[in-house]
């Protein structure tokens, strides 16, 4: 369950990264062409109700605003993470047959867990931060160019942030669930030894007393006598 949460989760967050509609204007801002812009990480793009779209990549990186270039990082940040999560999941897996006893299967599950974690706050700031200028660009007065309205990026990157949050925490409680077996299989183990011991030990001691000789009186009785007379 944690897996497919992450899984799905990771795949929302490629689409949300790669997508061009992180920002789009209102389509119907003209009855008569009926034209819009919509604006991703990578690209600008404009379509119009006949159908056409024209996308142009964003031309240099230090001419592009602050949040977009931080919004970068952060979703290819969120994608990394994910794919080594993944990795990390599969081998912390009780399923598999690699990665060693429960305890260190949990620790890998729990490392991967962690990363799911990381990696949907990484999208889940991106996200925000994002959404954050659009409105508050929509929403001020002052503002004279272009308005945005969310774009259906947004939605999906926060989707797949939730899952891969959610994901991570399952993975979180493998740590207990593994470390408290191990311990129960230890504490069975050193009562099977401890018993057998015990057991071992006994066996010992009646053998030693059934096989004990009593003392012979007539040879300490014979010795006294000859040296009664020195």
């Amino acid at each position: 369950m944690a897996l497919l949460a992450g899984l799905v989760g990771l795949g929302a967050t490629i689409g949300a990264t790669v997508s061009n509609e992180w920002k789009t204007t209102s389509r119907a801002s003209s009855v008569i062409t009926a034209t819009w812009v919509f604006q991703g990480l990578w690209m600008n793009c404009a379509g119009n109700a006949i159908g056409a779209v024209h996308c142009r990549q964003h031309h240099t990186i230090f001419k592009l605003e602050g949040y977009i270039q931080v919004c970068r990082g952060l979703m290819i940040s969120a994608v990394c993470l994910g794919f080594f999560a993944t990795a990390f999941a599969l081998v912390g897996m009780k399923c598999t047959k690699i990665g060693g006893s429960d305890k260190v299967k949990a620790r890998i599950a729990c490392f991967a867990g962690l990363q799911f974690f990381i990696s949907g706050l990484c999208s889940l700031t991106a996200c925000s931060l994002y959404a954050h200028r659009i409105t508050s660009e929509f929403f001020d007065p002052m503002f004279m160019a272009q308005k945005y309205e969310l774009g259906a990026a947004l939605f999906i990157g926060w989707g797949g942030s939730a899952l891969c949050i959610l994901g991570g925490m399952v993975f979180f409680l493998s740590l207990s669930d593994g470390i408290s077996k191990s311990s129960s299989h230890a504490d069975r183990r050193r009562y099977v030894y401890s018993a057998s011991y015990m057991s071992s030990h006994g066996k010992l001691q009646n053998q030693s007393a059934n096989g004990r000789r009593p003392p012979d009186y007539n040879n300490t009785s014979q010795q006294f006598d000859k040296n009664a007379y020195v």
